[in-house]
Formats: C-alpha cells, sequence, structure tokens
C-alpha cells in the first residue's frame, strides 16, 4: 500500500477507517460487484425537463454508482456528487430515508470513495436533478486525497505519467479518451460501407520497410535473430492486394525511434488503406470523405475551431503542385531546374543545409518545399506531385522526376500520405537498390532490400492506390489539443 512512513495526516485517517467498515459494518472496503441500471447523461436526458408534478407522480427509480467528487454533511441530512463515465449527478442522503446504520456507514466515506446508490428521481428546490438515496452501497476505498481540480494535476508531463488520476479530476481529458475511440468507429464505418475489410498484420518485422524511418529493434530468442517494430504496415498489405483481398485496411501502433515532441510520440497509430485498380485521385476522394464524417461524428460538425482557427473540412480541399507551392512563396520553379550544383547553391543562398545523402535537385526541392511552405498550410491542402527521390515505393508520373503521390496538410502538419502504389517488380527493385546506396552514404532511415515483397510484386499486384493517415493527429485537431500526450492515454515519458 505504498510508503507508509510518508503518509500524510489524511491517508493514515483514510487507512484507519479500513478496520471500521470490516468490524463495525461488515463491509468488504474494496467491495464487490454491483449492478447499474441508468448513468448520469441518461438520467439528465430522461428527466431534467420533466416537471416536479411528473416527478411526484412516477416516482422513477434509478440505480448509479460511481466516484464520489463532492460531499455536503449537514447533520442527519447530505448531499453528495457522484461521477461515472458520463458526468456527474447529485444524491441527497437523508437518515429518515436510509437508516440509521447505513447513515453512520456513509459518515465513514470520503472524497474519491467509489459508492452505488439506489434511489428515487426528485428535484431540489434550486431545480437540480437529484437522487434521493433509499439503498447506498460501499463499494471501494480511495486511500489518497484527490488532487484539487484546478491546482493539484495541471503539469503535461505529470498529468501524462498519471492518467488515471487524470481522468478522475479533468474533464477535458475524458472528453479526449472517449473521442478517441469515436473517431476510430466513424472511420472503420465509413470504410466498411466503402466495401474495405479490416485486417491485422505483423508488428514484428525481419526487414526496414515501407516509409523512410529509424526502427526499434528486438531480439528474437527463438530463432535468435534480430527483427524491427514495424515503421508502416505498407508492404503487407500490398502483399494482400497481390493475394486478391482488393480493399483492405489497418488501424495499428506503429513504432519509429526518434524525436519525441509536440506531435510526435515514438509509439503512435495510423489508419493505412489500399484499394486495387483505384489510384491518387480515388485516395483523395476517400481521405476527403473520411476526415469529412470523422469531423461530424466526433464533433457534431465539419468545420472545427482548432486553437483560435477555424479548419473548414466542409469545402472541397485545396489540390496543389509542390513545384507550384514553392514557386509562390520563394520565385523559383524548379521544373526548370535540372542540375544538382545550381539547386545547391540556391539552398546555400536560403540557408538550407543538405545532408550527404540528399544530392539531387528533388532533394533540394523538397528541402525548400519543408522549408518554406508546410507550416503556412492551414486550410486543408493536397500538396502533389512529389520527387522521386522521396518517394521510393510509388508510381512515377508523366515527367520521370515525380511520383503520383499527396501528402495532405491542416494546421502546417501532414495528416496523411497517399500514392498511385508502384507496382512494377522491376522499378521497385531498382528503387530498393538506390535507397540501399542512400542508406551506405549516412541515411538511417531508408529502406532495406525486401526480396519477398518484389517476388510478390512479380505474381502481378493490380493498379492500386494507398493512403496512410495519422490517427493521433486528427484526434488532436478535433479535440483541439496542442500536445500528442494529451491524445494518446499512455505516451512514452521521460524519467521523472
Amino acid at each position: 500500500m505504498g510508503n507508509e512512513q510518508n503518509l500524510n495526516d489524511q491517508e493514515i485517517v483514510r487507512r484507519e477507517k479500513l478496520e471500521r467498515y470490516q468490524k463495525e459494518f461488515k463491509v468488504d472496503p474494496f467491495g464487490k460487484s454491483f449492478k447499474v441500471s441508468h448513468h448520469a447523461k441518461d438520467i439528465k436526458e430522461a428527466f431534467t425537463k420533466k416537471s416536479d408534478a411528473y416527478l411526484e407522480k412516477n416516482k422513477p427509480y434509478v440505480t448509479v454508482a460511481g466516484r464520489i467528487k463532492a460531499i455536503r454533511r449537514m447533520g442527519k441530512a447530505s448531499f453528495m456528487n457522484i461521477q461515472d463515465k458520463t458526468g456527474n449527478i447529485q444524491v441527497y442522503m437523508g437518515i429518515d430515508v436510509v437508516g440509521k446504520k447505513t447513515y453512520e456507514l456513509f459518515k465513514l466515506a470520503d472524497i474519491g470513495d467509489i459508492v452505488g446508490v439506489y434511489g428515487r428521481i426528485m428535484k431540489t428546490r434550486s431545480g437540480e436533478l437529484t437522487i434521493r438515496a433509499e439503498k447506498y452501497t460501499h463499494l471501494t476505498k480511495c486511500l489518497h486525497p484527490l488532487p484539487e481540480k484546478f491546482h493539484g494535476l495541471t503539469d503535461v508531463e505529470e498529468r501524462s505519467r498519471r492518467r488515471y488520476l487524470d481522468l478522475i479530476v479533468n474533464e477535458e481529458s475524458r472528453t479526449v479518451a472517449f473521442a478517441r475511440p469515436k473517431l476510430i468507429r466513424s472511420i472503420q464505418n465509413y470504410l466498411d460501407n466503402q466495401g474495405y475489410v479490416e485486417v491485422e498484420t505483423a508488428v514484428l518485422s525481419p526487414i526496414l520497410g515501407g516509409a523512410n524511418a529509424r526502427p526499434f529493434v528486438a531480439h528474437m530468442n527463438a530463432l535468435d535473430k534480430d527483427f524491427y517494430l514495424r515503421i508502416a504496415t505498407e508492404l503487407n498489405l500490398k502483399r494482400l492486394l497481390v493475394g486478391g483481398m482488393e480493399r483492405v485496411y489497418e488501424i495499428g501502433r506503429l513504432f519509429r525511434n526518434e524525436g519525441m515532441d509536440a506531435s510526435h510520440n515514438p509509439e503512435f497509430t495510423t489508419i493505412e488503406a489500399y484499394e486495387a485498380y483505384g489510384d491518387l485521385q480515388s485516395m483523395r476522394k476517400l481521405a476527403e470523405g473520411m476526415i469529412r464524417k470523422a469531423a461530424k461524428d466526433v464533433t457534431g460538425s465539419d468545420i472545427v475551431v482548432y486553437q483560435d482557427k477555424e479548419i473548414n473540412f466542409h469545402k472541397p480541399f485545396r489540390w496543389v503542385k509542390m513545384a507550384d507551392l514553392i514557386l509562390e512563396k520563394t520565385g523559383i520553379d524548379f521544373r526548370n531546374i535540372y542540375d544538382f550544383a545550381e539547386a545547391k547553391k540556391l539552398a546555400e543562398e536560403r540557408g538550407i543545409k543538405l545532408e550527404a545523402h540528399k544530392n539531387t535537385v528533388g532533394h533540394v526541392m523538397n528541402e525548400f518545399f519543408e522549408e518554406f511552405c508546410e507550416a503556412e498550410l492551414i486550410q486543408p491542402t493536397f500538396v502533389y506531385c512529389y520527387p522521386i527521390e522521396v518517394s521510393p515505393l510509388t508510381k512515377k508520373g508523366k515527367d520521370p522526376r515525380y511520383v503520383e503521390r499527396f501528402e495532405l496538410f491542416v494546421n502546417g502538419r501532414e495528416l496523411a500520405n497517399a500514392y498511385t502504389e508502384l507496382n512494377d517488380p522491376i522499378d521497385q527493385k531498382e528503387r530498393f537498390i538506390n535507397q540501399l546506396k542512400a542508406k551506405e552514404l549516412g541515411d538511417e532511415e531508408a529502406n532495406e532490400m525486401d526480396v519477398d515483397f518484389v517476388e510478390a510484386l512479380e505474381y502481378g499486384m493490380p493498379p492500386a492506390g494507398g493512403i496512410g493517415m495519422g490517427i493521433d493527429r486528427l484526434v488532436m485537431l478535433l479535440t483541439n489539443q496542442e500536445n500528442i500526450r494529451e491524445v494518446i492515454l499512455f505516451p512514452m515519458m521521460k524519467d521523472r
């Protein structure tokens, strides 16, 4: 029960009550099962607008359970507030109704205890909907005082570490916790209705592939071999297209051994979807429809406010080439630049430092976009026509320097990434070879050669479109959270 030496006075008093529950009242201080008939929200929706006369005539009874958030004791009558997963409800405890012994048991209650109440719905003189308790059941003793609502648990680090306390005392945190599964259900329903099938693929992979990222490495004793925690679900989902599943998606955890900041957590969740016989345009349509529906399902509207900015998911999203955006911001048109020396000189003039493996015009173009354009894309914007060097799994466009790829940006951050998928095994093998060369030049995020995947493509993968989207970032947008740790129940944390 924690370190007994460091208990404060309130904690000592709460522990001393444990024996009284057992000896005086024959009650287990840590309780038994309890059947609940209603939640706070159900009661308010059903009875708030009912008159006193209706409640007096119909005498509706409910059974609720939850955590005590407030107690007002007034001799032989008391009020308490109980919080369940849907919100708070007031309870009236009268000694004349519950009896002396039950009222004495109630006197042992502390804020934070979990209790059950059976009683009749009424309204107080001030009109507050209240349960007039007829039966009171102690369920679980809380041995620590709860933090004060406004001062006790405000630090984001501490709230992330002790999420259970955060959920008890912060209504906003509970709202976010319930919004996330609502968003995931919305995406599942949308894709299921479009004829997609949800699948699960392996988390441990013998080969690094599907994205450009640094991996976590794990050792499997049974095979005496190192594996990577997956950095993407892409290659396995494409194997399923080869197998004839046609429309597949996976919502799952990915792991990238990289930095932690307000928009990055090393363990995060994505949705990846692949459509046989689709292309970049079918992915554009899918992304718009899926996000618009999620916004409505989670917030009630497809126009949302994020950090004082109105984000409009209702209007068609902007569709613009990367080169056109760079031209808008810098006056430089990379479509007319073919020589790396010229591109490198432009980068140096603009203060952009290039790593050794970023040695083509396409690499410089991408650096310009990230430096001068990305942060200003506030409204939903599809940026397409990416340089081939930064897109190793994507089909070439009409101009072989570029590929059929878009990234969707909202509020200056990438939200989704989509391709017309590369299904040419000869081209794919060549791209993997180029990735290996980049790895030799120091690119720790480069893909490895996946021989099995190339062989799968040799059996024939239909032309296809594919998309990946960050679930955490979409939850952030729709719940108005600045920090990714607010939308992940148990994020990675530094040591205290």
